[in-house]
């Protein structure tokens, strides 16, 4: 199947494009490892995809209006260990 068949074979079936729901998945975990972790903002911007810690924050704040640091707060902000 070509890429652009599959493309439009999925935004049938899922009802936005792929890299729309990819993208809306990433944030979506993104914003849960936020919430329920302390990790660093760069270990989460990776292990959802992201291969610098600003374009993550970008993608994040025009998703949620807000950046991932004040997403989190600062009583669950990550402190590294002395």
């Amino acid at each position: 199947m070509s890429r652009s068949a599959f493309s439009e074979r999925f935004t049938k079936l899922v009802g936005k494009p792929v890299m729309n729901y990819l993208t809306q998945w990433r944030m979506q975990f993104a914003r849960t490892r936020i919430q329920e972790t302390s990790e660093p903002l760069s270990i989460i911007a990776s292990s959802v995809g992201y291969k610098s810690e600003a374009a993550f924050c970008r993608v994040f704040k025009r998703r949620f209006g807000v950046t991932p640091g004040n997403f989190r707060g600062p009583k669950t902000q990550f402190q590294p260990a002395p």
